[in-house]
């Protein structure tokens, strides 16, 4: 109970210096969710910084984040959690432009302020918007910074098909691809001569999610075929299915060639992979579009939290993109992933114009999506 009421003193002492700050410097501010978040956030920021000498107040909900302990010069960092002390933050919001993360504005508690704030919504995936989100996900939004093309077409049908007024739609880009772009070393295998080569097993979660699943199913047949697997389950799975991880790990200690990555940014674990095994999970698009490197997706059922999605007639891109980017195997070939994984890496080379051309078509701006998004923001405050 102590602990408790500690939290809560440190939100509401969070909550209070944010409001403290005088009117001019609470223009422009950055809403994070969670720890892992930053790396959406961080290209954008790099931008403002570098071509607009723009000042930005971070607010997060993680008392871990990384980004409190120590900020970049040119921003203010706020801890404000995630129980009633970030209810309050927004029902009182007082700024010119919020960017955040977080889908499902005004669905749930989290509501528009009653000051005129302008809510911008920035993807934290490349995947569609209209199957793994819920159907209003994004329809209090004033803009909307878009991965690629489908972003526009599925959010304009959107609107269309509900009679809501058109926002403003950024061609953007992905910031944390583009920082896999920079570091990953495109095309090129990761590991070094004589090493086992390394899978990335990076599912997303839910009950039809490749772990809640299959779990040591999907893991022992790589280790058998002799490859290192590192496992980064979805924080999802972590808050909501524990067991299934702990069976995971208990399964596999001592295990020399398996290793569990919980990093919120995780892009270590990413880069240093030969191969991704996933199931619907953005991080796929993420391994593949950024490191020309194949993906091996296993065929578990959709993952679908609009069950009206198929009212608007764009595929969502997570399907269509799939054999673009790699290889397709049924749930129930597991047995056969070492195999299947072996093919792929030893023809990792083959897959890399198909791959770069599924990035030209589906991403906007390559390499230089701070930049838009923060021409976009400076143009709200100006």
């Amino acid at each position: 109970m102590f602990n408790s009421l500690r939290k809560t003193y440190r939100e509401w002492k969070g909550l209070q210096a944010f409001k403290r700050l005088p009117q001019h410097q609470r223009q422009l501010v950055f809403y994070s969710e969670g720890r892992g978040y930053w790396t959406y956030f961080e290209s954008v920021f790099e931008a403002l910084r570098a071509e607009y000498a723009q000042s930005v107040i971070y607010v997060t909900s993680a008392e871990d984040d990384p980004i409190l302990l120590s900020p970049p010069e040119g921003l203010l960092a706020f801890y404000v959690g995630e129980g009633s002390m970030r209810t309050l933050f927004f029902s009182t919001l007082d700024v010119q432009v919020l960017m955040m993360t977080m889908p499902d504005l005004q669905s749930f508690h989290i509501k528009r302020s009653p000051c005129p704030v302008h809510y911008v919504y920035l993807h934290h995936s490349i995947v569609s918007t209209h199957m793994i989100y819920r159907e209003a996900a994004f329809d209090h939004f004033d803009s909307i910074l878009c991965v690629g093309p489908h972003h526009v077409q599925e959010t304009r049908a959107r609107e269309q098909m509900a009679a809501l007024p058109e926002k403003t739609l950024v061609e953007h880009g992905y910031g944390r691809l583009d920082a896999i772009l920079r570091e990953g070393n495109c095309g090129s295998l990761a590991r070094s001569p004589g090493q086992p080569a390394q899978v990335l097993v990076a599912p997303t979660w839910g009950d039809n999610g490749l772990l809640e699943l299959h779990g040591v199913e999907v893991i022992q047949p790589l280790i058998q075929a002799g490859f290192r697997v590192v496992l980064r389950p979805h924080p999802r799975t972590r808050k909501l299915r524990p067991d299934v991880l702990e069976a995971i790990v208990s399964h596999f200690h001592g295990e020399p060639l398996f290793h569990l990555d919980e990093d919120g940014d995780a892009r270590k674990s990413l880069i240093e992979s030969d191969l991704m095994v996933s199931d619907w999970s953005g991080a796929a698009l993420e391994f593949s579009l950024g490191l020309e490197r194949p993906t091996l997706f296993v065929d578990v059922a959709r993952k679908i939290l609009n069950p009206a999605y198929e009212a608007i007639s764009h595929e969502p891109l997570e399907a269509a993109i799939r054999e673009q980017v790699g290889l397709i195997l049924s749930e129930h070939e597991l047995a056969s992933l070492g195999l299947k994984a072996t093919e792929l890496i030893h023809n990792a080379r083959q897959w890399q114009m198909a791959i770069r051309t599924a990035r030209e078509r589906w991403v906007f701006n390559s390499g230089k999506s701070g930049s838009a998004a923060a021409a976009h923001l400076i143009s709200l405050l100006n």
